[in-house]
């Protein structure tokens, strides 16, 4: 194997695996035998001589690209450089949901082509199967996953599996399609995948599919509502689109809401306009009183987009309540336009020079 080896032009590091203790080290000889340098030495099951094979990996890793997290707070970009920005990177668009509610009959009908299997079984879609695919000239990269049940339902090895790769997907998204039966809106499962997307920061649409089978609209999209209303309150204004993946009804629809998520979740608001519109709520409704003092909140910034993560100063971030965090997300929501997407806020001890 290692006479073949040489023909070829890759670059060969040996290593010599199971080299704990000294019962290796006549091994570890013999591997110079072979002509491919000097051995690196390790043992896999114990985790010894990794720091030495990252160093003979080193001289042949590629030159380092900035990440993408990092090409974002670059610096700041007017709106018209930043869409220019997002638009010409891909979309990464998650489909989720429970087993057998139409995911990937909705890929399929997407991508205009039998791209995964389909069928009435449950459980068809195993691993996740991504797609490349361009729509309206805007780059967007599918991912289909396997349906998730509820924990205690999955005791199949294989199905965890598929659970742990639907997961990864999730966290890996831009924007995640949660794709509910129409016969069964919002229960338990679909509530509990919900918030294991806004928990991960993404960006979330509800897909209500086979819609052309419902006999009373009316009632369901108002159970819907309701059920989004008291459920999901840390997130408002999730678009909600009814479809029917069979037929391809409302499609277009349903992109054009997982875009225009995907710009809210890459927002970005200017400092000055944070800290003037953070003085007019704190006149409408100045911090509570805490042990006799009044909380003092200094000044406000956005420190990230993707989800938007804002920065809270004050002289006791602590002490300040949940409920006065609620009051300025929500006043935050209103009136920069944030439906939809998660906003995380974080609250730091700071002075009153900013820039101290």
């Amino acid at each position: 194997f290692a006479a073949w080896l040489r023909k070829g032009k890759t670059p060969i590091i040996l290593v010599a695996n199971k080299c704990e203790g000294n019962a290796g080290k006549p091994g570890l000889l013999e591997c110079y035998e072979l002509g491919l340098g000097d051995p690196v030495p390790l043992s896999a099951e114990h985790g010894e001589g990794m720091a030495d094979l990252v160093d003979a990996l080193t001289p042949y890793l590629p030159e380092e690209e900035p990440e993408e997290e990092e090409a974002q707070d670059e610096g700041p970009l007017d709106d018209e450089a930043a869409e220019a920005r997002d638009n010409a990177k891909p979309l990464q668009l998650a489909i989720v949901g429970r087993p057998n509610v139409g995911k990937s009959t909705l890929l399929n009908s997407l991508l205009g082509e039998e791209r995964v299997l389909t069928g009435p079984e449950a459980g068809m879609t195993r691993d996740a199967i991504a797609a490349e695919w361009t729509w309206r000239d805007r780059p967007v990269k599918l991912v289909d996953t396997a349906g998730l049940r509820r924990r205690a339902r999955v005791e199949d090895k294989l199905e965890k599996l598929a659970v742990a790769d639907t997961l990864r997907v999730v966290r890996m998204a831009h924007v995640v399609v949660l794709v509910l039966d129409a016969d069964a809106i919002l229960d338990k499962q679909d509530l509990t995948i919900a918030r294991q997307v806004i928990e991960e920061g993404r960006g979330l649409v509800i897909a209500v599919n086979k819609w052309d089978a419902v006999a009373n609209r009316a009632e369901a999209l108002q159970q819907l509502s309701d059920r989004l209303e008291t459920s999901l309150p840390q997130v408002r204004g999730i678009p909600t689109i009814t479809i029917s993946a069979l037929k391809q009804q409302k499609l277009d629809v349903l992109l054009d809401a997982a875009f225009e998520v995907y710009r809210l979740w890459n927002r970005r608001i200017p400092t000055a306009q944070l800290n003037r519109w953070l003085q007019g709520m704190l006149e409408s409704h100045p911090p509570p009183l805490v042990d006799g003092r009044r909380l003092k909140i200094r000044y406000m910034t956005q420190v990230k987009a993707r989800p938007p993560t804002f920065a809270l100063f004050s002289s006791r971030p602590v002490e300040i309540p949940e409920h006065y965090t609620r009051y300025l997300i929500n006043g935050l929501r209103e009136t920069f336009k944030l439906p939809a997407v998660p906003l995380r806020f974080l609250l730091r001890k700071g002075s009153d020079n900013p820039f101290d």
